[in-house]
C-alpha cells in the first residue's frame, strides 16, 4: 500500500531524525529523501517542530500499541517480561542502533517545558504506567515504586545499548527484571 504524502515525509523524518538528530536533519534533506514537495510539507505541518511533535506521537502510539496487544495475549508476568525481549529485539533490529527516539529528542530539546521534550516524558510515563497496571494484576507490593525500577533497567538497558553498540543488554536487564519480581514475591 502506498504512502500518502504526510506518511512520507513522517517515515522518512523519523527515519533521519534516529539517525541523524533532530537539530541536524534538516527540511530541505527530509523533502529531497521523501520526494514531497515543500508547499506540501506545510500543508500538513506548520513548522519542523510539528513535524517532530507527529514522528513523536506516531511512535508514541505504535509502541504502546505493540506492548498492549503483546499484554492481551501473554499472562502478566510474562508480559512484563516480554518488554525486555522486545527491546533485544529493538536493539538488533537495525544496522546502526542510535538509541530511543524520545531521549534523543528530550537531549536535544532540554527544556523540560518544551512540547518536545513534554511528548518524550509523556510516552516514558505511559510506558511506567503500563508496567504499574501489569504489576497491579500482579497484586505486587508497592506496584509503582517497582514499575520505576523496572523501567529504570529497561532504560540503562537501552542507554547502554547506545553507548556500547547492540549486545545483550536487554537480556541482562531482564534477568535483573527476574530477580526484582521474585524479590517482590511475583
Amino acid at each position: 500500500m502506498a504512502l500518502n504524502k504526510r506518511d512520507q515525509l513522517i517515515e522518512k523524518a523519523q527515519e533521519l531524525f534516529y539517525r541523524e538528530g533532530y537539530h541536524a536533519t534538516g527540511i530541505d534533506r527530509i523533502l529531497a529523501e521523501s520526494g514531497v514537495a515543500k508547499m506540501t510539507l506545510y500543508k500538513h505541518f506548520k513548522s519542523k517542530e510539528d513535524l517532530i511533535l507527529a514522528v513523536l506521537e506516531i511512535r508514541h502510539r505504535t509502541m504502546i500499541e505493540r506492548l498492549r496487544e503483546r499484554a492481551s495475549r501473554l499472562p502478566p508476568r510474562e508480559a512484563l517480561l516480554a518488554v525486555f525481549d522486545g527491546l533485544h529485539n529493538m536493539i538488533h533490529s537495525t544496522d546502526q542502533f542510535c538509541g530511543c527516539l524520545f531521549v534523543n529528542a528530550a537531549a536535544e530539546y532540554q527544556d523540560r517545558e518544551h512540547p518536545i521534550h513534554r511528548r518524550s516524558c509523556a510516552y516514558k510515563a505511559e510506558l511506567q504506567t503500563y508496567l504499574r497496571d501489569l504489576l497491579e494484576q500482579l497484586a505486587a507490593p508497592h506496584p509503582q515504586q517497582l514499575a520505576r525500577q523496572l523501567q529504570y533497567l529497561l532504560e540503562g538497558a537501552l542507554s547502554m545499548a547506545h553507548i556500547e553498540g547492540p549486545g545483550e543488554q536487554a537480556r541482562d536487564a531482564k534477568e535483573a527484571a527476574q530477580v526484582l519480581l521474585s524479590a517482590a514475591g511475583l
